[in-house]
């Protein structure tokens, strides 16, 4: 790595606390690329936890094509040790109930409580919420710490790293150092590329259509305070509501594929086209999706599940949520595992003393190692049951058949998952250690 000025002063002096305080700031500094949900979720954590943090975003604004997410307990818990419950319930839907339907009949094929069940199970509840939302909750925290710097149309083109401390170049500057790397830069990360190499996500074959629409301008019959799922072969349509249940959520995945590059979520789609994958299906479900004029299309894209800690941290980088671990949507927890991620992040730092004023750098690639080792197999575990999920969803004959009645028979032990939603990450991350939460 080509030595600066900071470097050079890392090297001669030992140990820390002889340093200047330009090089205990430079020690203590976090760089985090990317502004999305994990990227923010850490900020915000490692700045309540007492670390300097520096985000690079390359957008001009940090903005949220329209979309919802689910975020079960696991997930929500953090956002309430977080402080965030109070603007969570101004925002969000907190639905009652997960319906299973027959997308070709409309039968009921089973029903999993939410609302207070879930809070009494787990110790929060299962909400929906716009992304834009979630992501505009998430700034204004940040906004609020004196020890963040955000960054718009900041573009991180390369990145170096030694024993000392890494460097990022970003465009339009001439550098900055800090003391390790959060990579939360998306599924087609850059950071990735720069570190690991490996490629990018590649096509599942399956498109997702995309859709939020006002309820008061819906007909009476299709508005909706629950989540529902509708299974058909070779197709599912998930709807909810979102902004605190003014609006309805709808996502259509069908089997397909697209010409070109399509790796963004901003992309017309033909509500025609849609229609016609969905003519077999049920008079409800067609009517809902006739209702809606609107539709953006994004073609799904997958890495297999992560094969070991690796594939989180290298030396001073850290991969977090899709960056480390793109998942399809096929059990709702790609935002959940983010966060999941910034929260065990900032408690593996806290653990190894990095937010002390003492803190020693040098600690850092073992604390991002042991967070990787954490994690991993967890966040596999999610991905690999996503995609399992997605074969169940669009199911055909007898596996089809023997899932609906397998739903039928089974029902809420079958939707319910405490693996999933009872994990602490931060526990998870105290017993990779020995510790005890």
């Amino acid at each position: 790595m080509q030595r600066c000025q900071g470097f050079d002063v890392l090297q001669r002096h030992n140990p820390l606390q002889k340093l200047g305080y330009e090089a205990i700031y430079l020690m203590s500094k976090l760089l985090i690329v990317g502004g999305g949900i994990g990227g923010l979720s850490t900020a915000l954590a490692c700045a309540r936890g007492g670390a300097k943090v520096e985000l690079f975003e390359r957008a001009s604004a940090f903005s949220e094509v329209g979309a919802g997410i689910q975020l079960g307990p696991n997930a929500v818990r953090v956002l309430y040790d977080w402080g965030l419950e109070e603007a969570l319930h101004r925002v969000a839907a907190f639905p009652r109930r997960l319906q299973v339907r027959c997308a070709t009949t409309g039968t009921e094929l089973g029903v999993l409580r939410l609302g207070q069940v879930a809070q009494q199970r787990y110790g929060a509840p299962y909400l929906t919420i716009h992304r834009a939302d979630l992501q505009d909750m998430l700034v204004q925290g940040v906004g609020q710490e004196s020890r963040v710097s955000l960054h718009l149309n900041s573009a991180v083109t390369d990145i170096s790293q030694d024993a000392h401390g890494v460097r990022l170049e970003v465009a339009g500057t001439e550098g900055v150092m800090g003391c390790a790397v959060v990579a939360a830069d998306g599924g087609y990360s850059r950071m990735r590329q720069l570190v690991l190499t490996d490629g990018l996500p590649q096509p599942t074959g399956h498109l997702a259509y995309r859709a939020m629409v006002e309820q008061d301008s819906l007909p009476a019959a299709l508005r909706s305070q629950q989540v529902t799922a509708w299974l058909g072969p070779k197709l599912h349509v998930v709807q909810y509501p979102v902004r605190a249940g003014r609006w309805l959520n709808v996502v259509a995945i069908v089997h397909g594929h697209v010409q070109g590059e399509m790796s963004h979520w901003d992309h017309s789609a033909n509500a025609n086209d849609l229609q016609r994958c969905l003519a077999h299906t049920c008079a409800p479900l067609q009517s809902l999706v006739a209702a809606i004029a609107r539709w953006r299309l994004w073609p799904l894209s997958i890495r297999p599940p992560m094969s070991g800690a690796h594939q989180h941290a290298k030396g001073r980088v850290v991969l977090i949520g899709d960056a480390a671990h793109p998942m399809v949507p096929y059990l709702a927890q790609g935002a959940g595992m983010a966060i999941e991620d910034a929260a065990a992040l900032t408690h593996a730092l806290s653990q190894g003393g990095f937010f002390t004023d003492d803190g020693d750098g040098t600690a850092v690639p073992a604390l991002l190692a042991q967070f990787a080792q954490s994690r991993w197999q967890r966040n596999a575990r999610v991905q690999a049951r996503a995609i399992r999920n997605g074969e169940i969803f669009h199911a055909t004959g007898a596996l089809r058949w023997g899932r609906d009645l397998a739903m039928q028979l089974l029902g809420e032990s079958l939707l319910d998952m405490p693996w999933l939603y009872g994990h602490d990450a931060v526990r998870r991350v105290d017993a990779s250690t020995g510790s005890r939460a």
